[in-house]
């Protein structure tokens, strides 16, 4: 898109290396590409604490691939982050690295201190998640960062070197299958460490960030097949699901664990003593479950380039909207009055006690409409097919996976069909069917008052008389198109409030 920028956010973690490339501009942004490397190069310190020359061999190799990359993607020096974290931090060989690693670079390695680790993972979450009162966990390879969130605002942050790769080399490195007394002796010392941080039994919600959260996540959604998933964006990891599969993968040598759907290879060998280390977070949280997002550090970082310091979305559910919206490129003048049009009827059908009005409701009913037709992007047949594997699969930071779903539910009945959950109805409510029902009504509408896509139905008004709803139009001329293809949507009204419609 044009007045884009492009930035590469480099995170050399204690675990991998990986680079992600953005676009961003407006206030809006994507991810257009990323490479990884999983180096470990916080794995076999030396004696006296510093990084082995192998581990730095590898470090230095992937750094070398990633400039190359940079170059060859035009981004610039001044767009590129370099960032190091846990290891790199506590090397006592890491000025030697850093200077190494930014020469290669062709720009400065920035390594940060655990307060700013774990700033940049609350940043991340209450930016792409609802939280506002609660903490934020990042668990990387070489530490662990907690920060307590009140009012959307961090209030305390508090690091420790309780990193999968440090855990597992600690506890759990022999490969072998891990007996009971081992995984409590894993547990009974995080506990210990956190106890440092009085204010964790407080916290009410827990948001967690990091490759090994989102592994852990993508493993449970794994073990329901039953359950569709699309993505972990927003999903739980409740404590009991955590304790069987802690229970299933302690059982496998480490060579067999990635056998487990959804562990990869390159987490196969670090996930048990991760997974241990995020249940004892819980419990030192007292919280039974865990919510999953996507973004992390590498975000945080971007966010703050893109917002400034102490800038927040200002409402992340409505933002994430627009942003999915703007990536496809929609004709916002359409759509813009496509949602006026389904968001006042909705609204006079309430107030004639035809629903209950669930502001919720209205707001899943808005999303869809601004985005009912980014399917377009790929073709016009069956463009609302398309439009609702891009909801789906681009993800709605901000919304739960139910949400999600019925937003993309709603945009794919928004020209004909007869709504239906589909295979996604074990992720619904009770009543998510009849919620389906009058979205997809009230949006099919609103798109058949615009079906000239020349915004001459300005508004339209629901009068209910004698068990009929009467659609009255307001219109800058001629609506002969309106009317008719409003006309036909008859039976779907009667299904959705049980009521004959007239145009």
């Amino acid at each position: 898109m044009a007045d884009e920028h492009a930035t590469a956010v480099v995170d050399l973690g204690s675990n991998s290396f990986r680079m992600v490339v953005y676009a961003w501009g407006h206030g809006r942004w994507r991810r257009t590409d990323e490479i990884f490397e999983a180096v470990r190069i916080g794995a076999g310190l030396t004696g006296d604490g510093s990084l082995s020359q192998e581990a730095i061999g590898r470090a230095l190799a992937t750094v070398d691939v990633f400039a190359h990359f940079a170059r060859a993607a035009g981004i610039p020096p001044q767009e590129q982050a370099y960032v190091a974290t846990s290891a790199v931090r506590d090397a006592t060989n890491r000025d030697e690295f850093v200077a190494r690693a930014s020469e290669i670079a062709g720009t400065t390695v920035r390594v940060l201190s655990g307060e700013e680790e774990a700033r940049y993972g609350y940043l991340a979450a209450v930016n792409s998640t609802t939280l506002a009162d609660g903490a934020v966990l990042d668990l990387g390879g070489g530490s662990l960062q907690l920060v307590r969130v009140a009012g959307r605002r961090e209030r305390e942050a508090s690091s420790w070197p309780l990193g999968a790769v440090r855990m597992t080399e600690r506890f759990t490195a022999d490969g072998e299958p891990v007996a009971p007394k081992r995984l409590e002796r894993l547990r009974a010392h995080v506990l210990e460490e956190l106890r440092a941080a009085s204010w964790l039994p407080e916290t009410r919600r827990l948001v967690g960030v990091g490759g090994t959260v989102r592994t852990l996540a993508a493993a449970i959604q794994r073990a329901t097949p039953d359950v569709p998933a699309f993505g972990v964006q927003g999903a739980e990891i409740g404590a009991g699901a955590l304790d069987e599969l802690i229970e299933r993968l302690a059982a496998l040598p480490a060579r067999e664990r990635a056998s487990v759907p959804g562990i990869k290879v390159a987490r196969a060998d670090l996930i048990l003593a991760g997974a241990v280390v995020v249940r004892a977070a819980m419990e030192a949280c007292r919280v039974g479950g865990l919510e999953v997002t996507e973004a992390g550090l590498r975000e945080g970082i971007l966010l703050e380039r893109m917002l400034g310091r102490d800038v927040l979305v200002e409402d992340v559910r409505r933002a994430s909207v627009l942003n999915l919206a703007a990536r496809y490129l929609v004709e916002t003048d359409h759509t813009r009055h496509v949602a006026e049009l389904a968001l006042g009827l909705f609204d006079e059908l309430a107030a004639a006690g035809l629903h209950d009005g669930d502001p919720h409701e209205r707001e899943l009913l808005w999303a869809a409409a601004v985005l009912h037709d980014i399917g377009m992007a790929v073709d016009y047949d069956d463009h609302h097919k398309h439009t609702r594997y891009l909801i789906l699969n681009a993800g709605l930071p901000g919304f739960t996976p139910r949400e999600v779903a019925l937003i993309a539910q709603t945009t794919r009945y928004h020209r004909k069909g007869m709504p239906a959950l589909g295979e996604l109805a074990p992720l619904m409510e009770q009543d998510d069917q009849a919620l389906l029902d009058r979205c997809a009504l009230l949006l099919r509408l609103a798109e058949d008052l615009e079906r000239p896509r020349d915004r001459t139905v300005r508004e339209a008004h629901a009068r209910v008389q004698d068990g009929v709803v009467r659609l009255e139009l307001v219109a800058d001329g001629e609506a002969r198109v309106s009317r008719w293809a409003a006309s036909r949507e008859v039976a779907l009204f009667e299904r959705a409030f049980g009521r004959r419609l007239e145009v």
